[in-house]
């Protein structure tokens, strides 16, 4: 997506009405690209449509396609809140009634999931809809984990992936987008993912999740685990922070999806044995800095879990639950260094990853072994919301 700074740069479209829909695409390579614009020619009228690329397209080969040349920007593997700066500029320019934002791997994202998604914010009252993944088990769980979790509890939201890179706006949400992206762009340079869905519940705005079909997810060779968790869960906590005043008030969750989404066949067996030795290695070097950031009650559980053997390696709900809640809590406090207090929740994960691995393999779905774990953040909101107002009630 273009960054803020360079979108007088774009290439005005040629004269014409006004476009219903501005599709904004990110780089990505030429194949995939050729397949997004194959599909959006397939599922959407295209008359209505003014395409935004970064890259060079031949205009021969989509003569039915009003496209603009995007000025380039790096290569991210999310939305960041630069992106959603550009995407508002974008439309105001051009006029556009509503806008479809295609991140990195939306190739992969059929005609139906582009026509779903393109037609809730032209033709329904609906200022953001959203993707609902089909990945194999294993996949996207920081997403199952944390994200998915804390935004169901705090935000009374039931959209699967939060932090989706397919997004379909109004033209009033992208506005909103725009607003709370640009603090963060003056604070560092917009590269800081950001949460529509949170920006939608507190504005009261109308949210629809719709089902995208299989979504591969490609592995970036510059990412890790020690780069993406830190990276999306402390935007994540700081935009909780943020919010406070909002979700700390009770809300009623939306009626559940049925029946559940189910999960692809997995690629084959996984030994969690490594993710647990990484747990059992913190759990000796990291103890004096997790008994700074968690009760006596949750380093007893993980205590229990240290001498469990991999074959019955299963953390309990509500274990991960006050651990993810008290490191929200240590973020906002700044008990230790938030670098290092987000670094030390990694093998914590791999921790649950473990224990969800085990679990789908006692014959447990794995979906809904994940409706299970946001369940008990819901039924736990009342503790996180007492020892944000009162942090030092619950402290030995």
């Amino acid at each position: 997506m273009a960054t803020t700074d360079q979108m007088s740069e774009m290439t005005a479209p040629a004269a014409g009405a006004s476009p219903e829909l501005l599709v904004l695409l990110t780089a990505m390579p030429q194949e995939q690209l050729e397949s997004v614009l194959a599909n959006l020619t397939d599922s959407l009228p295209v008359e209505s449509l003014l395409v935004a690329a970064p890259e060079a397209v031949s205009k021969t080969a989509y003569p039915a396609l009003r496209i603009v040349a995007a000025p380039p920007a790096s290569a991210s593997w999310t939305l960041t809140a630069a992106d959603f700066v550009s995407a508002y500029q974008a439309a105001d320019k051009n006029k556009a009634r509503a806008l479809l934002m295609l991140g990195p791997q939306s190739a992969s994202l059929g005609s139906a999931g582009l026509r779903a998604l393109s037609n809730a914010v032209l033709t329904t009252a609906t200022d953001l809809s959203v993707p609902c993944y089909d990945l194999t088990p294993n996949a996207g769980l920081i997403n199952s984990a944390i994200l998915y979790p804390l935004s169901r509890a705090l935000f009374a939201s039931r959209v699967r992936f939060p932090l989706a890179t397919e997004l379909g706006l109004s033209l009033r949400m992208a506005e909103r987008l725009a607003g709370a992206a640009q603090r963060l762009v003056t604070v560092d340079q917009g590269e800081t993912p950001l949460w529509p869905i949170n920006e939608a519940s507190v504005a009261g705005f109308a949210v629809g999740q719709f089902d995208a079909g299989p979504h591969v997810q490609e592995v970036n060779p510059g990412l890790d685990l020690n780069t993406v968790l830190p990276t999306v869960t402390g935007a994540l906590f700081s935009d909780i922070d943020a919010k406070a005043a909002f979700w700390q008030r009770p809300r009623q969750l939306p009626p559940a999806r049925d029946p559940l989404p189910q999960s692809r066949p997995s690629d084959g067996a996984v030994d969690i044995t490594p993710m647990v030795q990484s747990f059992r290695l913190a759990y000796t070097n990291l103890y004096e800095l997790w008994s700074l950031v968690l009760p006596p009650n949750s380093l007893f559980g993980l205590k229990r879990l240290f001498a469990t053997d991999a074959a019955q390696f299963r953390m309990p709900d509500s274990l991960w639950v006050r651990v993810v809640y008290d490191f929200l809590l240590a973020y906002r406090l700044r008990t230790i260094n938030r670098g290092h207090l987000l670094g030390a929740l990694i093998p914590l994960y791999l921790a649950w990853v473990a224990s969800h691995i085990n679990v789908a393999a006692s014959g447990v779905s794995p979906e809904s072994h994940i409706e299970a774990v946001a369940a008990a953040f819901e039924a736990d909101k009342p503790y996180l919301v007492a020892r944000w107002r009162w942090p030092d009630r619950f402290n030995p």
